[in-house]
């Protein structure tokens, strides 16, 4: 974003500027009895150029310099290790919206769940009650389930079987998650070794040439640091979905807890019942 205020604020200036030659050369080539009219018009017709034409530029190549910038940047930074953190940022996003689907559709409305459960076992129908479960999508249903295919095992048998299933379940939550830590460490690594490779390339042209010039240390020296500033943005970006990721299995994991005590208070119910 500061590149993309950079490029406006030198537009407006070089429209600015370019108006204020064109308005001296008018001047300097118009008759000597007419300057003063000259100026004076000049002035008046300058200012709303000048006011309205950076308005034009900046419309017209608002979004294309910035596509063309970043594309010049990633052709810079060398096609090696650029291509290395393009399919890092691209297989961490793959396993990002994978599990943001799968979690999305783990994700059911607990309370009218259980309230179906509790209504089916105040009328003393298991059987409807598993035919919910079955039905419904979810840890928290096959949790359900596997505790009500052990209600006549006693409630601490119940217990158990939850507790079990639902730190199996818990573990496929977060199936995936250390690939996308993995790509986030990674993406910056790969960037920090191709700029490390881009001074050391640098520095053997010095070598080479005799000639410690600004230009070739300066050259050498954007090549490199361009491979760090995009593993650090593709590290950042996969950083942001990795902990929405992780907001949606915390908020999972509580429904799961929270519905499995519900259903041993309805079942210790369902047993007094009995």
């Amino acid at each position: 974003m500061k590149k993309l205020f950079a490029i406006v604020a030198m537009l407006g200036m070089f429209t600015f500027g370019a108006t204020q030659v064109y308005a001296q050369d008018a001047v300097e080539s118009a008759p000597v009895e007419n300057v003063e009219n000259t100026e004076s018009a000049n002035e008046e017709t300058s200012t709303e150029e000048v006011v309205e034409a950076p308005a034009e530029v900046v419309k017209a190549d608002d979004t294309e310099g910035v596509h063309k910038i970043l594309k010049t940047k990633f052709i810079e930074g060398g096609a090696e290790f650029m291509a290395l953190v393009a399919v890092a940022m691209v297989i961490g996003l793959a396993f990002c919206v994978e599990r943001i689907i799968y979690l999305s559709m783990a994700k059911v409305d607990t309370k009218k769940f259980m309230a179906a459960i509790a209504e089916a076992l105040s009328k003393g129908d298991v059987e409807a009650a598993k035919s919910i479960c079955r039905n419904t999508a979810g840890p928290v249903a096959s949790i359900c389930y596997q505790g009500l295919l052990r209600i006549n095992d006693g409630i601490d048998t119940v217990e158990r079987s939850v507790v079990s299933y639902g730190s199996l379940q818990a573990s496929n939550l977060e199936k995936g998650c250390s690939w996308i830590t993995l790509f986030i460490a990674m993406a910056p690594s790969l960037g920090f070794l191709g700029t490390v490779i881009g001074m050391v390339m640098s520095f053997d042209e010095i070598q080479q040439k005799g000639d410690i010039s600004p230009t070739i240390v300066a050259g050498g020296m954007k090549v490199a640091l361009i491979t760090t500033i995009y593993g650090i943005i593709v590290a950042l970006v996969l950083q942001v979905f990795y902990n929405f990721i992780l907001t949606k299995i915390e908020s999972i994991v509580a429904d799961m807890e929270d519905s499995s005590i519900t259903l041993l208070d309805l079942l210790a119910k369902f047993n007094l019942k009995k």
